[in-house]
């Protein structure tokens, strides 16, 4: 890198010109929105499809609304109630449950980020292969070269500034929002059929399971276009109030759940349950040009383009920054934490990009590029949703056991040990696979600062955690589990 390094900061430009406590209830919201409004919304005719019927869709959103809900509400309280912790989901981890899980928190929170944003260049190259075949699905050596084009221009978009890549995201949030409400209109406006919707009631496909298991099948899926609900609270130290990280929270999250709840139920009025399962991602354009014709699949095309802008820079901002904080508390090397001119932590960026890059790389060797990716996002990000829960409902006990203060964080706890469940033993040794080898890292930073690396509890979790990744390896290697 040629950008000079000034040494580790205080913090990073957003924006530049006025320092610090500069983001309104209104930026943040748009950050909470932009975060989660990206490549996600845009699969979730064909994914819910392929799992269930409009039952158990009703079922799985409601479940995982009424625990994202409940998480955003933790978040409110802990906004207000620990306005010492910046950085949100790592620092409450951390504070909650010690270094070594604090580091974990951040750790699996920067992984997910990185393979969230592989999701976005494969559904990209989805998209254009439906003009230019040699795209494919996203998942061919072309799809892998635009992708990595991306990655590395967006690299160097960012480390010029991070006051322009808010400013960038801020006109893709409201852009993005047109070919989405354009969908809803026209679907509503007489494509919707009720005996159609009606027929996509129960999903009567022997090989998805009983209701339950069709419902559990969906969760990973929920909780990959949910994330970025702690959006407001990574960047809480630039908020003009504590009380607004709570309130941007809140209202990013139902109206996005609104949104993808249209989404969803609408596509089951259109297309019988079988042939919606059967399209090709982006999905939402297959059902609009079976409403309109070929139009409705350009404009989902330019929407999701513009829909993938914005959010591959919130994400990158917000998995830049996991990664800075980490290292400013000293749980990742202090090397991490240093800025360029233009106040960026372009080593935590560097380092960001290069591990995406290697996602998008193994992404193209999995069966399915696009729900690789996505799932294997959904699974690293439970771990960081639990251990903030696990806080609030801590904070909640101790703190004058407020009723609905326990009541949202046990909800959001219980949610968060369902989602353990429902990501199923594959996608938990995968994750331990990434999470393990971390500990190597966090000895170094540890080493490097003269402290205590384990705490015997911490030393226990990370033999247990190198168990599973090992069993993680030999699984792979055996074919018991496959990519």
């Amino acid at each position: 890198m040629s950008a000079p390094d000034h040494g580790p900061a205080d913090e990073f430009a957003v924006p530049a010109s006025s320092g610090r406590a500069t983001m309104s209830v209104p930026v943040l919201t748009a950050m909470v929105v932009g975060t989660m409004v990206g490549a996600g919304v845009y699969s979730l005719p064909a994914s819910f499809a392929s799992s269930t019927g409009v039952a158990g869709a009703a079922i799985a959103w409601a479940i995982a609304g009424g625990g994202m809900l409940a998480l955003a509400f933790v978040f409110q309280r802990l906004a207000i109630a620990r306005p010492d912790l910046d950085s949100g989901i790592f620092a409450y981890a951390q504070a909650g449950f010690g270094d070594y899980i604090g580091f974990f928190s951040a750790f699996g929170y920067w992984v997910s980020a990185c393979v969230a944003n592989v999701t976005y260049w494969v559904l990209v190259s989805s998209t254009l292969g439906s003009v230019a075949p040699v795209f494919g699905d996203g998942d061919t050596f072309a799809a892998l070269l635009l992708g990595t084009a991306g990655i590395w221009l967006f690299h160097f978009i960012i480390q010029k500034g991070v006051t322009r890549a808010t400013v960038i995201n801020g006109i893709a949030t409201v852009a993005k929002m047109v070919p989405l409400a354009i969908f809803a209109v026209i679907i509503m406006s007489g494509a919707f059929s009720w005996e159609t919707f009606t027929d996509n009631l129960w999903a009567e496909d022997g090989s998805l399971g009983s209701l339950s298991d069709q419902v559990r099948s969906t969760m990973l899926v929920t909780v990959f276009v949910f994330i970025g609900i702690e959006g407001a609270s990574v960047y809480s130290r630039w908020a003009r109030k504590r009380e607004d990280v709570g309130k941007a929270t809140v209202w990013g999250f139902l109206s996005v759940l609104a949104i993808f709840v249209a989404v969803t139920m609408l596509s089951y009025g259109v297309l019988p349950r079988e042939d919606l399962a059967a399209m090709r991602q982006p999905s939402v354009a297959g059902v609009l040009e079976e409403a309109v014709g070929a139009w409705g699949a350009w404009v989902i095309g330019i929407g999701l383009l513009i829909s993938v802008l914005g959010a591959y820079l919130a994400w990158c901002l917000l998995a830049v920054e996991s990664l800075y904080m980490t290292a400013r508390h000293g749980d990742a090397p202090a090397v991490l934490s240093h800025l360029n001119k233009n106040r960026v932590p372009f080593r935590a960026l560097l380092v960001t990009s290069l591990v995406t890059q290697l996602f998008l790389v193994v992404a193209f060797f999995a069966e399915s590029a696009f729900d690789f990716s996505l799932e294997l996002t959904s699974a690293l990000a439970i771990l960081p949703y639990l251990l903030t829960a696990g806080f609030g409902l801590k904070i909640a006990l101790n703190g004058g056991k407020v009723a609905t203060a326990v009541a949202a964080s046990s909800v959001a706890t219980v949610y968060a040990i369902y989602l353990v469940y429902a990501m199923g033993l594959k996608y938990a040794l995968l994750a331990l696979i990434i999470y393990a080898p971390a500990s190597l890292v966090y000895v170094w930073s540890r080493k490097q600062r003269g402290r205590k690396i384990f705490t015997p509890a911490e030393a226990v979790v990370c033999v247990l955690a190198s168990i599973g990744a090992i069993a993680g390896v030999w699984a792979l290697a055996s074919g018991t589990i496959a990519l």
